[in-house]
């Protein structure tokens, strides 16, 4: 077998409660007719919403002749190819994610099996959710309460809220240093969320990287007696060392990873104990096997993953794969709760989502595909859909 022809296009919208919710989709055609796709992130509006692709397509006159089970091989020319430009970061890493879940999703189709069958067998069928809330319809903790209340009646046991973007008392828009007021606000919605939820639920807490240390510690040490699932990135994600320190200072669980690719980034993670919990996006993060790589890293030092998601069913699906073949998962990400077409956007076994679950796929190969009628529908503007 060998690859004919490799080819991208960005789909989605830029939903303004979804994180996104445009992604760049990558075809790997073969001359025996299997065809596999992969999804990534796109890279936004810093590098471009294109950028992803032109890098895919930069690779594929070096894999137009390769065979496509060759999945390790392929993996580690274009991480080599790349080396020189940006080969280790964002959105290189991001294309070759794209291009290997594709490889995959090649070889599942050939040999007849699911994706997590590649990669040892599974742990679990099903995979749990934590729904990203984002926020209340307003910055206050009732509206905070009642959208926690409301996503609970869809099945989910475990919620995320954002508290980085209120600006209630805030005096210097740049300056992270949260002060007394602002910091009484934040701890009030989160105090607010878990007296509603109760403490049957799980409720994760999201900075986006917006307080400096001193106000890190504050919040961190403040929120101990609610027993968060997590406190997510207090600290912009460059620093390690400034996040172990917070972390030391602590009970509350501390989690980072959706802004570092490859298991590199997450080996310095790891033996500087910088967190709790790392939660690496698998849509940018190297692809399949390096996800694997990453968990068992994380496994040697006792650390569970619970990744970063704003991905389409195709992508979700394929992190289901990998966290069905891992033992220290601990619950993956939705964040297409406000996306109308989120789900028709795909086929496979709908709904996707049931209760706050996702059903790991038994169909050869990742087990979902793109609906193409309405993925045509939300091509990116200038965009041209495969072939």
């Amino acid at each position: 077998m060998k690859i004919t022809d490799v080819q991208a296009c960005v789909i989605g919208r830029p939903e303004q409660r979804s994180g996104g919710s445009v992604w760049t989709f990558v075809r790997v055609y073969t001359d025996e007719g299997i065809v596999g796709t992969g999804e990534c992130s796109s890279a936004g509006f810093m590098s471009g919403v294109f950028a992803v692709k032109e890098i895919v397509l930069k690779y594929r006159d070096r894999l137009v002749g390769e065979n496509p089970l060759d999945v390790g091989r392929l993996y580690e020319m274009m991480r080599r190819w790349g080396r020189y430009s940006g080969g280790s970061g964002a959105p290189t890493m991001f294309a070759i994610t794209g291009i290997e879940n594709a490889l995959y999703d090649i070889m599942g189709k050939t040999l007849g099996v699911p994706l997590y069958q590649l990669l040892g067998g599974k742990f679990r069928d099903r995979i749990r959710l934590y729904a990203d809330c984002h926020a209340g319809e307003t910055h206050t903790p009732e509206a905070y309460a009642e959208k926690a209340l409301a996503v609970l009646d869809e099945g989910y046991s475990a919620v995320k809220f954002d508290v980085d973007h209120g600006g209630v008392g805030k005096l210097d828009q740049w300056n992270w240093t949260v002060g007394a007021k602002e910091m009484t606000h934040v701890i009030d919605l989160i105090t607010a969320t878990r007296e509603a939820i109760g403490y049957d639920i799980d409720l994760a807490i999201d900075c986006h990287g917006q307080f400096d240390m001193p106000s890190a510690i504050t919040l961190a040490k403040a929120v101990e007696p609610l027993r968060l699932m997590w406190l997510e990135e207090p600290l912009p994600a460059e620093n390690l060392e400034a996040l172990a320190q917070v972390r030391s200072s602590t009970s509350t669980v501390i989690c980072t990873g959706e802004n570092h690719y490859s298991r590199f980034d997450f080996i310095e993670m790891l033996e500087r104990k910088a967190v709790d919990v790392i939660m690496p996006d698998l849509a940018k993060a190297g692809g399949i096997a390096e996800a694997k790589r990453i968990a068992d890293l994380a496994d040697a030092h006792y650390v569970p993953v619970a990744p970063h998601n704003v991905s389409s069913p195709l992508g979700m699906m394929t992190a289901c794969h990998v966290l069905a073949s891992i033992p220290n998962f601990l619950v993956l990400e939705f964040h297409g709760r406000d996306v109308s077409w989120w789900e028709e956007m795909c086929v496979g076994d709908r709904p996707f989502i049931r209760d706050g679950w996702m059903e790991v796929s038994e169909a050869p190969g990742n087990g979902v595909e793109l609906n193409d009628e309405v993925a045509k529908g939300l091509l990116w503007e200038g965009d041209q859909y495969f072939d």
